[in-house]
């Protein structure tokens, strides 16, 4: 695994623990719950800019035959 991927699985693994403390706070944080959101949804993203369309891949499949 590259360094990148393992950046992308921390930002996921931190944003979704900043939420969760965030949320089960007896007075409820929202600074934190925004904060580990949008940590989440940075991860999210960055993973999902590597995962090629499938729409891509079956056009590439039918230009191929």
């Amino acid at each position: 695994m590259n360094i990148s991927k393992n950046i992308n699985y921390i930002f996921i693994v931190a944003g979704a623990i900043l939420a969760l403390y965030g949320q089960n706070q007896e007075e409820k944080n929202e600074a934190m719950l925004i904060g580990g959101i949008v940590l989440l949804m940075i991860g999210v993203y960055r993973i999902s800019k590597n995962i090629p369309s499938k729409r891509d891949s079956e056009d590439d499949i039918q230009n191929n035959t």
